[in-house]
C-alpha cells in the first residue's frame, strides 16, 4: 500500500470549507482505497468535527502533540486529547515545526507520549542543506537515534517516516530534490533500522517523502525514489489535483 498523508497546515477558515474538503476527499480516498492508505491531517479546532464526517477508507491525523500530559501548558494539546478527538494519527518533528524550536529531544517526546496512547507517529526528518562530503547525514542520523532511543521492535512498526529535505521545499528552496536522492536517503534510513531493529522490522516501517511532490512527479518518487507515500501540503486542499496524485501513483509500474 502506498500512503497519501494532507496536511492542512492553517486551511481552510470555515468548518464548511472543512467539511466540503473531507467529503471530496473521501471520494478519492474510497475510488483507490485497494492501493492507497488515505489520511488527512486538519488544524486542530477542526479535528472533531473532521472526524465526525469521516469513514474509512479515510483517516484522521492531527498536526502536533505536547511532549508531554501535563495539563499546564498554555496552547498546547495533548495525545489523549487528539484521540478523544477521533485522531488516528499525528505529525510530529515538521521541518516548520522544527523551525519554530522544537529540538530532537522534544520530538521524541512527543513520538513517545503518541505510542503511549496508541496513536501513529508521521515523524518528520531531514536534512538543512547538502553537501559534498556528506555531512548531512549525521543530521539525520542525530534526528533518528533521538526519536528512536526508547522505542521498542514493537511500537517501530507502529510509525511511519517522511524524509523532508529542508532545502527543498517551501519559498525558499534552493531547488527540487530529486527522486535518486530521495533514494539515497529512503536507503540510509532503512539501514538504520536494520542496523537497531533487524531486517525484517526495517523492511515494515513505511517511508514516505515529505518534499515537494504533485501530481506530475510524484509517480518518479515512487518508481525511481523508492518512498512508499507522500506526506503534501497545497495539493492536499485541492480535490481535482489531490485526485490527480492519487490517480498518478496508484497505477500499475510500467
Amino acid at each position: 500500500m502506498i500512503y497519501l498523508i494532507g496536511n492542512w497546515k492553517m486551511a481552510p477558515e470555515k468548518n464548511t470549507q472543512a467539511v466540503d474538503l473531507v467529503k471530496k476527499t473521501a471520494v478519492i480516498a474510497k475510488q483507490y482505497k485497494k492501493t492507497l492508505v488515505t489520511v488527512i491531517c486538519p488544524p486542530t479546532p477542526f479535528l472533531s468535527l473532521v472526524s465526525k464526517n469521516t469513514k474509512v477508507p479515510l483517516l484522521v491525523g492531527a498536526q502536533g502533540v505536547a511532549a508531554s500530559e501535563a495539563a499546564a501548558q498554555t496552547g498546547l494539546v495533548s495525545a489523549s486529547m487528539l484521540k478523544e478527538n477521533g485522531a488516528q494519527y499525528c505529525i510530529v518533528g515538521h521541518s516548520e515545526m522544527r523551525a519554530r524550536g522544537e529540538s530532537n529531544d522534544m520530538i521524541k517526546q512527543q513520538v513517545d507520549r503518541l505510542l503511549e496512547k496508541k496513536l501513529i507517529p508521521i515523524l518528520c526528518i531531514g536534512e538543512k542543506s547538502r553537501d559534498a562530503q556528506g555531512w548531512y547525514l549525521s543530521e539525520v542520523k542525530d534526528q533518528l537515534d533521538t526519536a528512536f532511543a526508547d522505542v521498542s521492535a514493537l511500537q517501530i512498526k507502529k510509525l511511519i517516516i517522511a524524509y523532508e529535505p529542508v532545502w527543498a521545499i517551501g519559498a525558499g528552496a534552493e531547488r527540487a530534490a530529486t527522486p535518486i536522492e530521495c533514494r539515497e536517503m529512503t536507503v540510509f534510513i532503512r539501514k538504520f533500522l536494520n542496523d537497531k531493529y533487524g531486517e525484517k522490522i526495517a523492511k515494515a516501517v513505511p517511508i514516505i517523502y515529505g518534499g515537494s511532490a504533485d501530481e506530475f512527479n510524484a509517480r518518479s518518487f515512487v518508481e525511481e525514489g523508492g518512498t512508499q507515500g507522500f506526506l503534501v501540503g497545497r495539493v492536499s486542499l485541492d480535490a481535482k489535483r489531490l485526485a490527480a496524485l492519487a490517480k498518478s501513483i496508484s497505477q500499475e509500474k510500467k
